[in-house]
């Protein structure tokens, strides 16, 4: 298998309960055009977890099933800690290399690897399935703010 390198572009931060990605300065201009977009997909590094994990996660969810594969999870304990959070965009820019968020759930100084704009004709699946257990979670980020997460998950 070929090696591999990742190059962070920049870390999350929150001051305040105001979170922002703060890109280094030589990838201000990548910023330009993305203020048009409601929507960011962030692909982050899970740097605060330990190991990889293992492929069978043992009850990772209170409804769920006894075991799952850690693929079929969103357990931050994966082969690579690569994690992607579609969030809201509340501002760009780019002078200053930062783009402004509502929320995220990535931890202050976590690395950002890349971001990709939000398209619904490409992102969005109109019908998706999910497996019994988990049918009662929301059916769209909007809904999801108010939705008790931490009974969900026991990781």
């Amino acid at each position: 298998m070929n090696r591999m390198e990742v190059h962070p572009i920049g870390r999350i931060e929150c001051e305040d309960d105001e979170f922002r990605i703060v890109l280094s300065p030589e990838y201000a201009p990548a910023l330009r055009g993305l203020e048009g977009y409601s929507h960011v997909q962030v692909i982050w590094w899970f740097d605060r977890t330990e190991g990889t994990g293992d492929l069978i996660e043992r009850k990772p969810y209170v409804k769920g099933p006894d075991e799952l594969g850690v693929f079929a999870t969103r357990s931050p304990m994966r082969p690579n800690p690569i994690a992607v959070s579609s969030v809201d965009i509340a501002y760009v820019d780019e002078a200053a290399a930062t783009v402004g968020l509502y929320h995220i759930d990535a931890c202050p100084g976590s690395p950002v690897l890349d971001l990709k704009p939000y398209t619904p004709s490409i992102d969005r699946i109109e019908s998706p399935s999910v497996p019994e257990w988990c049918a009662h979670w929301p059916k769209s980020y909007e809904e999801s703010g108010d939705f008790d997460w931490e009974a969900e998950f026991n990781f």
